[in-house]
């Protein structure tokens, strides 16, 4: 009878080679769950968060308000504008001044359409300065 361990057939010799295929059947095993556990992983994506309080922010005479009410009007300051007029408007304040800076106050029932196409008329103009006014949690609840 021939033994497993060598080519001798001696009866008496202990098996000298070690017997890897249980733990090659271990690490078979283990490489596939990272296969199927290692797309999971990866696929989440960490995005912080805005925080919905916000700090008030210093008066500055440079800065526009561009004000989009509920009924879809569009507001520089206080004059009432068409979005073709306050693209044109929002032009000749940036050829005056290249660090122009707007706060857009959006009311919360304004179409998104409107406030995207008012954003891209800013940018159109030169404004690169654009910042978003919001409420403070505690008083927005009210």
């Amino acid at each position: 009878m021939m033994a497993f361990g060598g080519f001798e057939n001696s009866q008496d010799a202990p098996m000298a080679e070690m017997n890897v295929i249980p733990l090659v059947d271990i690490m078979l095993v283990l490489l596939v769950i990272f296969i199927i556990t290692a797309p999971v992983i990866t696929h989440s994506v960490k995005v912080e968060m805005p925080q919905a309080s916000s700090q008030p922010t210093p008066a500055n005479q440079q800065v526009l308000q561009l004000s989009i009410r509920a009924d879809q009007q569009i507001f520089l300051d206080d004059t009432a504008l068409t979005l073709p007029e306050l693209e044109a408007r929002l032009r000749e304040l940036a050829a005056r001044n290249p660090q122009q800076e707007i706060h857009l106050l959006a009311d919360r029932n304004a179409t998104y359409d409107l406030v995207a196409r008012s954003i891209a008329a800013a940018q159109r103009a030169g404004i690169v300065r654009i910042g978003f006014v919001t409420q403070a949690e505690s008083t927005a609840n009210e």
